[in-house]
């Protein structure tokens, strides 16, 4: 979008999936729909920053402090914003018990939304009906290989439709709607969230985690995947009325895989949120547990 368009406000956003710490990781897609983008509440529904590539090789640029940045700056802007660690930030789940809010986004297992008009909305990140991730992490990790693998061939994919004059198409994503396999596990995935929430009393779930955006109903609820920003480059968003909507960013902007956003210059927003933690009354307590502890 150009600066000369309108900024969208929206009652709620919802994001997931940026896998921050990756090369695969859409930031100047996500950037641009930061900047162009208002809203009162924002949920940020897991796999936010990628922790399991962490652990082997580590990718960060101008434009992933970027995403950072803006994030931080809604939130010290007034925008209700909660955090629902996935199983590739897992890392920020042993914060859980503590409560913790910092630089004004909270952090949650899961969360409550209620809609405009009313509606209760489970938001939950899913790996927890992932049989994959939940028994066999091992597996999981080998699954994880192979779907690097398909970033890379779609990052080539994408530049020969560049160079052809054609916008940005996901290979793996349409890769991975052919395998049959890929699709039953999806169907029995939105099953399952949809039949949590059923139980549990809610008119509707909001997820991630599968890279799947997706609103549709099932079992009279409506399950809703908001995507991700690797592959698809998806957002859900509630409108004042309550309306909800999948915003495909890439298609409605027609941008292109390779198109290089201009660099900023940034305010260390790693650094602004650790001085927001440690100065807050949840990085204090954590402090005073670690003083304890090395006492001890």
């Amino acid at each position: 979008m150009d600066g000369s368009q309108t900024t969208l406000n929206y009652r709620t956003v919802f994001i997931s999936d940026t896998h921050l710490g990756t090369k695969g990781a859409r930031c100047d897609f996500l950037v641009d729909f930061l900047r162009q983008t208002e809203c009162q509440n924002m949920f940020l529904v897991g796999d936010i920053i990628d922790g399991w590539r962490l652990r082997r090789s580590w990718y960060w640029d101008e434009m992933h402090d970027e995403v950072l940045r803006l994030i931080l700056r809604k939130a010290r802007g007034g925008t209700d914003i909660t955090y629902i660690p996935g199983n590739h930030d897992e890392m920020f789940r042993a914060w859980l018990p503590l409560g913790l809010e910092i630089a004004g986004i909270k952090l949650r297992q899961e969360a409550t939304h209620v809609t405009a008009d009313g509606k209760r909305l489970l938001v939950i990140h899913g790996d927890e009906f992932d049989s994959v991730v939940r028994y066999a992490k091992f597996l999981a990790f080998l699954g994880d290989g192979a779907y690097t693998a398909a970033l890379v061939a779609n990052r080539w994919f994408n530049a020969i439709r560049r160079r052809l004059g054609h916008p940005y198409w996901s290979l793996s994503s349409w890769l991975k709607r052919q395998v049959k396999q890929a699709v039953k596990f999806i169907d029995r995935f939105e099953l399952a969230l949809a039949g949590e929430a059923r139980r549990r009393g809610f008119d509707g779930v909001v997820c991630g985690h599968i890279h799947h955006a997706e609103m549709r109903m099932v079992g009279g609820v409506q399950y809703m995947n908001d995507g991700d920003w690797v592959e698809s480059c998806t957002a859900l968003v509630e409108h004042f009325d309550g309306r909800m909507e999948l915003l495909d960013w890439a298609a409605m902007n027609r941008l292109s895989f390779f198109t290089q956003t201009a660099r900023v210059a940034t305010k260390q927003p790693a650094a602004d949120l650790a001085a927001a933690f440690a100065s807050s009354e949840a990085g204090q307590h954590v402090a005073l547990r670690a003083a304890e502890q090395s006492i001890a």
